[in-house]
């Protein structure tokens, strides 16, 4: 990763970082009620279950007090601090029955019992008391006091239970929605960064992997937010507080237990070694698979035409085995990096308890009461719920994060910020000064360009395939710029113009008019308020619209589906034809406009074009010469040069190329007619 992935990904949460904030505070708060029932069991075991050999003494009837062989017993944890106290007596428990002494014991140690003498052990010390069995219904008298405490944490655990499940579903709510916004203003980032492209940045990358990068892309991405950090965030506060409480509990097992975190640390970073490189090359090959199938909708016609399935599936398949040999790589390490990696963790933290216990730390001056060991055992399993979490997302975190590396690198191509000022209106006179320009460094496709365009000319381009035409009208709309030379409009070179308010008073109709999803009046207005309906059917009419749409049956508000394609290529034109009228246009720009139309469209076409000229300074680029006889100037174009300049009947004189273009036409029709 080159471009800082992780702290953008970081700056764009924090845009959102309130919800973040308060998600994480509930977060803290179900973590730390759902950990407390470790210790509320830890308290029943040790204080309430195992309790029973707490010194007992004698006492007054009251509160808390049990009868036994003719005397009332209180144990030593229910006297007030100024209480008076009797005798000292204890319950010790051997094997599975419990056992009376009335009197207390010098230490506790390896317990045994012949008939009514209790015998206790402890480094070679030996010490034995008088001792009575107790009855199972005299232990559940002495029971009888720790029932009601012990209700009322049954009841404290499931109640925190309860209180974490509401709190789990808000911090759970926030940080989804979060992560929904944070992808959304992506997605929206994304698109503008798109309209803010040069046209130069799509000749070069298919349209299937810009959508890849929009859909694909941003879709993983939001899979990163809403479960990967969701899942990490949950992840790392759930064992936090696991290790808090493992600190609380034992100090050098909590230790121990602690080697978990660097283990995982590396872990982490192996697999993301791997990981990164399968990914990088599997996302790739998803958007070759979204190019080559938006290429061969676009050209199915084509496909059929020249029996070219067979050679296309071919295609296909090699980019989908590619990507299938790359995601079993990807599969075959998630297998051996997932849960192998818990169970390695689990068995060793596993071990480490054991000996703990079983072996070093076992020793008289250190003995751990039953309690701790169940709470320690438990929080040592609920620690590796959070362990399986995280590592079974790395896959997804790998993918977001080099699919995030693809979407930062669009969002870092260079682009122009869209200008939403309003322009005055210009005249229209454009003038081109020794202008050249190439696409790629010194293969100039225009030479030396000179010429002058006054408001209300039209100036005709003619010339043979690759002469430099279309060139002409990129440079003039700013698609590209020019390398020498000036281009002006009213004398002001349009490099100093803005190109968005340059572009408010130009208007084109290209040979293959694109149309959007909506309908034919969204089409001609583009959905611009400044445009009424009154203003688009006037249009439409006047460009002659209404002899080849009054068929449809919604007339203007007939629905139109991508490029348009229910509608002939005249109603496509023609519709192309009033989007330029309706947008009343200083400089207007015909690219072989009427090439792809019949005669009687033509016709029609033809009749609009002086009512679309009018007022305005017009560029007509067209192959049909008998388009252009009415021409203020026609200029000549052969190389990227002007090698004939005038009108129709100054060039004609001439005899030079533009005669011959012509006479070769004319030959043509001649040819067909006979």
């Amino acid at each position: 990763m080159n471009r800082h992935v992780g702290k953008r990904l970081v700056k764009y949460a924090l845009g959102f970082k309130k919800n973040i904030l308060i998600a994480l505070l509930l977060l803290t708060v179900a973590v730390t009620a759902e950990l407390s029932g470790p210790f509320i069991a830890k308290r029943m075991i040790d204080v309430h279950i195992l309790g029973i050999e707490y010194p007992w003494y004698e006492s007054d009837q009251g509160e808390d007090v049990v009868q036994y062989d003719g005397g009332w017993y209180k144990r030593s944890d229910h006297f007030e601090n100024n209480e008076a106290k009797g005798e000292e007596a204890r319950i010790l428990q051997i094997g599975r029955d419990y056992y009376f002494i009335d009197e207390p014991i010098a230490f506790d140690g390896e317990r045994s019992i012949n008939e009514n003498t209790l015998t206790i052990e402890k480094d070679g010390q030996r010490q034995s008391y008088g001792a009575s069995e107790i009855s199972n219904e005299e232990l559940l008298a002495f029971y009888q006091p720790q029932i009601e405490p012990m209700i009322w944490l049954i009841a404290l655990y499931f109640g925190l239970l309860v209180f974490a499940s509401f709190f789990e579903y808000g911090q759970g709510l926030l940080l989804q929605t979060s992560a929904n916004r944070i992808i959304q203003k992506m997605r929206t980032d994304v698109y503008a960064q798109i309209q803010r492209l040069h046209i130069n940045y799509f000749d070069n990358l298919p349209a299937g992997k810009v959508v890849a990068r929009i859909t694909n892309d941003t879709e993983a991405i939001r899979e990163l937010y809403v479960t990967v950090l969701a899942t990490f965030f949950t992840s790392i506060f759930y064992m936090t507080g696991i290790f808090v409480a493992l600190f609380l509990l034992d100090v050098k097992l909590a230790f121990i237990t602690l080697t978990i975190v660097p283990l995982l640390f590396v872990w982490i970073i192996v697999y993301r070694k791997y990981a990164s490189k399968f990914n990088k090359v599997i996302r790739t090959r998803v958007s070759d698979i979204n190019a080559m199938i938006n290429e061969s909708i676009q050209g199915m016609s084509i496909i059929r035409a020249f029996k070219r399935q067979q050679m296309t599936e071919r295609e296909f398949e090699e980019l989908n085995d590619s990507h299938f040999t790359y995601q079993n790589k990807l599969l075959h390490l998630n297998s051996l990096m997932s849960h192998n990696l818990v169970n390695i963790l689990r068995n060793i933290s596993f071990v480490a308890l054991i000996w703990y216990f079983g072996g070093a730390s076992l020793t008289s001056s250190a003995v751990i009461s039953l309690g701790v060991l169940y709470a320690f055992v438990d929080y040592l399993n609920r620690l590796f719920q959070p362990v399986t979490n995280m590592v079974n997302q790395l896959a997804n975190l790998e993918q977001a994060l080099v699919a995030a590396d693809r979407v930062f690198e669009l969002l870092d191509e260079e682009g122009e910020d869209v200008a939403d000022g309003i322009f005055p209106r210009y005249e229209g006179n454009v003038s081109f000064d020794h202008v050249s320009f190439a696409y790629k460094e010194d293969e100039y496709v225009l030479k030396n360009l000179s010429f002058e365009a006054k408001k209300g000319q039209t100036i005709a381009l003619v010339g043979h395939t690759g002469s430099g035409k279309s060139s002409i009208m990129n440079l003039l709309f700013r698609f590209y710029d020019n390398q020498k030379g000036t281009i002006s409009i009213d004398g002001k070179n349009i490099q100093d113009i803005k190109k968005q308010e340059l572009r408010q008073h130009m208007a084109i109709v290209l040979q293959d008019p694109f149309l959007f999803t909506g309908t034919i009046a969204s089409n001609v207005s583009l959905d611009d308020p400044s445009i009424s309906r009154e203003k688009v059917e006037k249009a439409l009419n006047d460009v002659g619209a209404d002899q080849l749409l009054r068929s449809l049956p919604n007339g203007y508000d007939e629905p139109v589906i991508e490029k348009g394609s229910t509608l002939s290529s005249g109603q496509r034109q023609l519709i192309s034809f009033a989007r330029a009228l309706a947008f009343d246009p200083a400089v207007l720009i015909l690219d072989e406009a009427t090439s792809t139309v019949d005669t009687e469209t033509e016709m029609i076409i033809q009749d609009a074009l002086d009512i679309l000229k009018k007022g305005r300074t017009t560029f007509i680029i067209a192959h049909r010469l008998s388009t252009i006889r009415e021409a203020d100037q026609i200029l000549v174009l052969h190389q990227g040069e002007i090698v004939e300049r005038g009108d129709h009947d100054q060039l004609m004189q001439k005899k030079g190329r533009y005669f011959q273009m012509y006479q070769l036409q004319q030959g043509k029709k001649i040819e067909q007619a006979v």
